[in-house]
């Protein structure tokens, strides 16, 4: 058992890859199966093996057939041996030959492989910055990742089994026709040369088909699963017709594609079948006339016979292994294009881990533009301290997500920095800094896992106590007791479906409220964290909110003014720039943009007819607290 265990273990499945992925073709092959080669070497040992096997049965056959015909056809006791030996070497000693490469392929590099090179790609994937998964179809990414870890394994799986194979078997078959006659080695030679000039003229153009074939076959599953994740904008909008559109136009460019690998498939079948029925004609042809001159014995015809059919069937499957290996190396580089850039936003090398901050934030003269010349933020100063709470708010397209986007490093800075606890975020590790971030979003995120997973997301460690009472505290708990899947679970077991489809928005966006309360960060950044409630379930989750933010650093985004009015300081932005900051008393005092938002809300929405006596009614409030402050 212990022998067995380390034999399948002989490939680690899970290791670190060392570095990021090359992006040329054998540097890139090295990354993905470093550590793999103990495991590709043993099973390459045992295809040699079989290889040679299949030379020494034609070996065997041709001493059978000298020694019934020296013998006048009947065997004498002085050949006991031979049969003995022949019989051994196909009852016991090919089976475990062949059975022994068998164990190779399937316990050692078929299920290590595989997840060695996904896990790899799937962690460098996740490396990636935000911009990188917002260009590109989700469902193309995950078809890439799929698509380059098999190809990879069938290029390693195919070179071991079938190359290693067939080269033990041609050097095999070399060496007993020379023994033979020079004659006949020479005439494999030949015939050698030729194949190999076939395979050299179709192989470059099957890897070039197949990576324009992998490349549409990529495209037609990030175009569904588009459609799909947004089904229910498609029936809403009643454009299942449109998309079928769009999907049949993918499909078509891949049947297009397929049909031309398909072509070159059939023309490289065809020219392969004619090549290879050459070697029985050449090596049986020469290896009869040489038996007639005296050089050869019967038994060298037969073996001769032997080994010329089996080469010629071999060439069969070897060509097709080499035509799927190129293909998958075809693959392998579509794949690599998608999925091996360098990360664009990385720890510094000297990144430290910052443990657990007290929540001081500061801007300093920010600017970021997405990389373009103008939106976003510019020249933009802001100074927390811990256990301030701020609310940010803005028209649409003011920067309040990308000050906080700046602040989670999910982008650099163009200019200035973004400091915390007197660090500059580019200067911590992303991990230890978003631990210290708890977020909640107006698009909850949810993962198709039970409610129980989704909530301890916020910190897996904590106890089901723990669980219940941030579920409690975001007025969650009752509604999730009443939640049952389809496959039976219920309560917090049951799955909340493909980014939470299963639950309505505000049981989504109390779920979110959950994983941060449990998350328990000090820096709490909320985005329009409670738009998705109704007024009696806000008006409850407000105060757990409040509870939650006492003693942390608060950013609350919101347009619903009333949610963020008693927060200690509001930022009012304008065009990437910070147009007004106090209470909420000062800037209605003010009379400048935030008087204008309130003015035009009626409890707290935007877009809804002003309040006049509101708005007059809390700047005498506020002035009057002004004169009473002198």
């Amino acid at each position: 058992m212990k022998f067995h265990a380390t034999f399948e273990r002989l490939i680690d499945a899970f290791r670190p890859a060392d570095g990021p992925p090359p992006r040329t073709l054998l540097a890139f092959f090295r990354w993905a199966l470093s550590g793999a080669w103990p495991g590709l070497g043993v099973a390459a040992l045992a295809s040699a093996l079989s290889g040679a096997a299949e030379v020494a049965s034609a070996t065997l056959l041709g001493l059978v057939v000298d020694a019934v015909a020296q013998s006048g056809g009947v065997l004498t006791t002085a050949h006991l041996w031979l049969a003995a030996a022949f019989a051994g070497f196909f009852l016991i000693l090919r089976p475990a030959i062949m059975g022994f490469s068998a164990a190779t392929s399937n316990v050692i590099i078929g299920p290590n492989v595989l997840p060695l090179v996904l896990s790899r790609l799937h962690r460098w994937t996740m490396g990636h910055s935000v911009s990188f998964f917002d260009e590109d179809f989700a469902g193309r990414i995950a078809q890439k990742q799929m698509q380059t870890a098999r190809a990879v394994t069938d290029v390693a799986s195919e070179m071991v089994n079938t190359a290693t194979f067939a080269l033990s078997a041609v050097l095999g078959s070399a060496i007993y026709l020379l023994s033979v006659g020079a004659w006949g080695a020479v005439l494999l030679l030949v015939w050698l040369a030729a194949y190999l000039a076939l395979i050299r003229f179709f192989l470059p153009r099957v890897r070039a088909q197949s990576k324009g074939r992998a490349s549409a076959r990529a495209m037609i599953t990030g175009q569904v699963v588009d459609t799909i994740t947004n089904i229910k904008t498609v029936k809403l909008f009643a454009s299942a017709d449109y998309e079928d559109q769009v999907a049949l136009g993918a499909m078509e460019t891949f049947r297009d594609r397929a049909i031309d690998f398909g072509r070159l498939n059939t023309w490289f079948r065809l020219s392969l079948t004619m090549v290879a029925g050459f070697l029985p004609v050449l090596l049986v042809g020469g290896t009869v006339m040489m038996w007639r001159h005296g050089s050869a014995t019967p038994g060298d015809v037969a073996a001769a016979g032997a080994i010329s059919m089996r080469l010629a069937q071999m060439t069969g499957w070897v060509s097709m292994a080499l035509m799927g290996i190129w293909g998958s190396i075809g693959e392998v580089e579509d794949g690599m294009q998608t999925l091996s850039p360098p990360h664009t936003l990385v720890d510094a090398p000297d990144a430290v881990d910052v443990g657990r901050l007290r929540g001081d934030v500061v801007y300093d003269r920010v600017g970021f533009a997405y990389g373009r010349g103008s939106g976003g933020i510019e020249d933009l100063s802001l100074h927390v301290v811990p256990g301030e709470r701020i609310g940010i708010v803005g028209a649409s397209g003011a920067g309040k997500s990308t000050l906080v986007s700046l602040l989670l490093r999910l982008h650099d800075v163009e200019r200035g920095a973004v400091l915390v606890d007197g660090a500059d975020v580019r200067a911590v590790t992303q991990e230890s800094l978003r631990r210290n971030i708890g977020m909640v979003t107006q698009e909850t995120a949810m993962f198709n896992r039970s409610a129980r997973d989704n909530i301890l997301y916020g910190r897996p460690g904590a106890t089901e106590d723990e669980m219940i009472a941030a579920a409690r505290a975001a007025e969650a708990h009752d509604f999730i007791l009443r939640l049952r899947d389809s496959a039976g679970r219920t309560g917090y077991d049951a799955h909340l479906g493909e980014r939470g489809v299963k639950l309505s928005g505000g049981q989504r966006q109390r779920i979110a409220l959950a994983r941060a309360f449990i998350k328990d960060a000090p820096i709490l950044v909320l985005d329009e964290a409670t738009s998705a409630l109704d007024s009696e379930v806000e008006a409850q989750v407000q105060d757990s909110l409040a509870r939650v933010m006492r003693g942390k650093t608060v950013l609350a985004i919101a347009h619903r003014l009333s949610t963020i009015a008693e927060m200690d300081r509001i930022v009012v932005m304008d065009e990437g720039r910070i147009a007004e900051q106090g209470s909420h008393e000062e800037l209605l005092a003010l009379g400048g943009l935030y008087a204008r938002y309130w003015n035009r809300q009626s409890g707290g929405f935007l877009g809804t007819e002003p309040d006049e006596d509101a708005l007059v009614e809390a700047q005498a409030h506020a002035a009057a607290q002004g004169r009473a402050a002198e």
